[in-house]
């Protein structure tokens, strides 16, 4: 091989790699937009910053479920009651953290009132779990079970975390919604619910 077609096959291969890189540049560009894409899907589709699909004013979504007692409970049978929904699951360190104070500075001041219901909903866990997740924290409100998450998604993004409270007036309107636990705004979330009971 004489030394033009040397360097003729040298520029050859170094122009098809060339190609080759550009080519993988381009599709590591798309896979970026892609990515950017996915990530501004929740914005539009009505997910705040909390993960929340729902909003303060909103209607309460409707739904049905089974207490770990056996109970059936439809939230909009529970109109013209206060209602507190409390979204937990046994894994979250949080919601361990969070309920002993739902059950002594919620639960046992307004158990006794006809107008207030407090619901734990427990995301996708057994039945057996969610009575020893109860036990273990102490708690006596009544817990739900929400298979496949399915009650939880018509609140927040089905795949964003827990612990969330939502407050329901007694007209059916979502009044206030936490995140995780934090005290001002637990002791915010009590003052909320006293003001409605008075």
């Amino acid at each position: 091989m004489n030394i033009r077609n040397f360097l003729l096959l040298t520029a050859l291969i170094m122009f098809s790699f060339s190609c080759v890189d550009k080519k993988a540049e381009n599709n590591n560009e798309s896979s970026v937009d892609e990515k950017q894409e996915s990530v501004e899907v929740p914005d539009s589709a009505g997910v705040d910053d909390r993960g929340y699909l729902v909003k303060v004013g909103d209607m309460a979504p409707d739904f049905t479920l089974q207490t770990i007692s056996g109970e059936t409970v439809k939230l909009s049978d529970l109109r013209g009651k206060v209602v507190m929904l409390q979204f937990t699951a046994s894994w979250c360190g949080v919601c361990r953290k969070e309920m002993p104070f739902i059950e002594s500075d919620i639960w046992k001041k307004h158990k006794d009132k006809p107008n207030f219901y407090l619901l734990g909903i427990d995301r996708d866990e057994p039945i057996e779990t969610v009575q020893k997740f109860a036990e273990q924290t102490g708690v006596t409100y009544p817990m739900g079970l929400d298979p496949g998450a399915d009650i939880f998604a018509l609140y927040a993004d089905r795949k964003a975390g827990i612990t969330r409270n939502v407050i329901i007036n007694p007209e059916g309107r979502i009044v206030m919604l936490t995140r995780l636990y934090n005290e001002e705004e637990f002791a915010e979330m009590c003052a909320k619910i006293d003001e409605l009971l008075n």
